[in-house]
């Protein structure tokens, strides 16, 4: 486990003021925060609806959608460079096996 200690910080969404804990700085802490009121006041917003828990609710599913596509996205990239690394190392051998028989004059 890390020994980083963690420090608490104070944060404001949707109106509401959070004590939070975090090994992280405050920077990181505060744009978090940031997203997730931002995100809160938007569903707010479209479904008018008042109710924080169901706001709270569709804002995490959102963001937990984001997170899903983002992941999925990360590992069609991967994915995609294994296959041209592949063939590119492929090619190379190619070439270098080509120049070892018949070398460069």
């Amino acid at each position: 486990m890390d020994n980083t200690p963690s420090k608490s910080y104070k944060v404001v969404i949707y109106n509401q003021t959070y004590s939070l804990r975090s090994e992280h700085g405050p920077e990181y802490i505060n744009e978090l925060a940031a997203h997730v009121d931002r995100r809160m006041n938007e569903i707010a917003r479209q479904t008018m609806t008042v109710d924080s828990l169901r706001v709270a609710i569709l804002a995490a599913l959102q963001i937990a959608d984001e997170l899903f596509q983002l992941r999925s996205e990360l590992k069609e990239t991967d994915s995609e460079i294994a296959e041209r690394s592949a063939r590119y190392a492929e090619i190379l051998d190619k070439f270098l096996r080509t120049d070892i028989i018949e070398p460069s004059k």
